[in-house]
């Protein structure tokens, strides 16, 4: 059987950690590399929830991508919602790893495949990494495959991602020529996006100034939530490392939900 430190070799290279931010916290963050996989769980977030179906699953590694722990702890105890999340990781002996912001830069990773999702064309990443090919980098842009308004737009997003409903800034009517991708939060991203000629900014979350200073910049904004921008990925993650290890059982979190609901 494969080791932790098969998983995390192949990862690496997939998403190598030098394109994470300066911030964040990637790679692995719990476990024994030598201990051997034969059930890996992937998830967007490590909750009570998806913890206890990997426990239940017998589960050996869960890839994940916000990583826990995000913030240095000083201690481990029972009394925050992370402290007991990782006390029972622990007893479980289950390793975790994260590549979170470098699975959204890599060259195949969720920004690419959210912008080969909406049918964009010419794609190449909104801000270029420093280092590694030019195909890598934060976010995306391209151009739509043919003639398309914001609420086309809104239209492929809502198909590809399977949602019911999502929010949305500007006129759908709107002549839509160039197109911004970030998933996740990533509303900080808009100057980017005008800056290399975006009229149209998809993103999971953007705050209320973010959405105003599109608005008032002409730049269609669609928000399709964090959680449907980002969780997406891990299922086809859970696929691809089924492929790459055949013998190992891997799946997707099937109890993992998004916190938010329409009432």
């Amino acid at each position: 059987m494969p080791t932790v430190d098969d998983v995390v070799r192949l990862l690496d290279e997939f998403a190598p950690p030098a394109l994470a931010e300066e911030w964040d916290n990637v790679g692995l963050l719990l476990g024994d590399r030598s201990r051997a996989v034969c059930r890996l769980m992937t998830c967007l977030t490590i909750t009570p929830a998806t913890m206890a179906e990997a426990i239940e699953h017998k589960a050996d590694l869960i890839v994940v991508h916000h990583p826990l722990p995000f913030r240095p702890v000083s201690q481990i105890t029972t009394d925050t919602t992370v402290g007991r999340l990782l006390w029972d990781l622990i007893g479980a002996r289950l390793a975790v790893y994260s590549p979170h912001t470098a699975f959204d830069s890599a060259r195949s990773g969720i920004n690419q495949l959210l912008a080969g999702g909406l049918g964009l064309t010419h794609i190449e990443p909104l801000t270029p990494a420093e280092s590694g090919s030019s195909s890598t980098g934060a976010g995306r842009c391209g151009a739509p495959d043919i003639p398309i308004t914001l609420g086309d737009m809104a239209d492929r997003v809502k198909e590809f991602l399977s949602l019911e409903h999502l929010r949305l800034v500007g006129q759908t009517d709107q002549a839509v020529h160039r197109v911004a991708v970030a998933c996740g939060s990533g509303g900080s991203f808009l100057a980017e996006a005008r800056a290399q000629g975006c009229d149209c900014f998809v993103t999971g979350e953007a705050g209320f100034h973010a959405c105003l200073e599109a608005e008032a910049t002409g730049v269609g904004l669609i928000l399709a939530g964090h959680f449907a921008s980002e969780r997406f990925a891990l299922e086809r993650l859970a696929d691809s490392l089924d492929e790459q290890f055949p013998d190992v059982q891997i799946w997707a979190s099937e109890r993992e939900e998004d916190p938010l609901q329409l009432f």
